[in-house]
């Protein structure tokens, strides 16, 4: 594992790089949020990185190609951490952020480690009921079907089997919480709870944990 230094003000954190991927990036508070879980980081004696870190200058670029710079830079950010954290809370839809189910994958396909929280219980089959509704139809076979006829999965799983098998089949885990609606992206205590699975996993952070 990478061990890095990090200068705040007057305080030195030293210890893992994290990367933060989800959907935070899209709130109207988006940097407070950011910033909230830098400084959890920090309390647990480790680094936090999130995809608003880089530097670069987009200004002159087109649209395109900053799509393509920006994606090009969290790769980097992925590769120079230790340690994956993944927002999964259903974004825009039943569920997670296609960004961060990307990122997550990425980082799994680079041998790092990766932790995942949720601020939504439930099974991605009960969302994508609720979601569907009416469309939702039983198989001849067994099984659901959407109004296209294509199976709807069901494995009992947090979110798509492939986003549980990247974090549970490196030894992490997927911290489910249940925070008021109005506070399902802002709601810290799963990402929280992801770093002290760290400490645990990794034996290293402050005494906090």
């Amino acid at each position: 594992m990478r061990s890095s230094t990090a200068r705040k003000g007057d305080a030195v954190t030293t210890g893992l790089r994290i990367y933060l991927a989800g959907p935070d990036v899209f709130l109207a508070e988006a940097a407070a949020v950011l910033a909230a879980k830098r400084k959890l980081c920090a309390e647990y004696g480790f680094i936090g990185v999130t995809p608003i870190d880089s530097e670069a200058d987009l200004s002159m670029l087109p649209k395109h190609a900053a799509a393509l710079r920006i994606g090009t830079n969290n790769e980097d950010m992925i590769r120079s951490c230790d340690v994956v954290i993944a927002n999964l809370t259903p974004f825009r839809g039943p569920s997670a952020d296609v960004g961060t189910a990307y990122e997550l994958g990425f980082a799994r396909a680079l041998g790092l480690p990766v932790l995942a929280y949720t601020n939504v219980a439930g099974s991605l089959l009960e969302r994508t009921r609720d979601a569907l509704g009416e469309q939702v139809k039983e198989r001849p076979g067994g099984g659901l079907e959407d109004a296209d006829g294509m199976v709807i999965e069901d494995f009992d799983c947090v979110d798509n089997l492939m986003l549980v098998v990247a974090v549970e089949g490196g030894g992490g885990r997927v911290v489910i919480n249940s925070p008021p609606a109005d506070r399902r992206f802002v709601d810290l205590a799963g990402f929280e709870a992801c770093l002290k699975l760290v400490v645990e996993q990794f034996g290293m952070g402050s005494e906090q944990a």
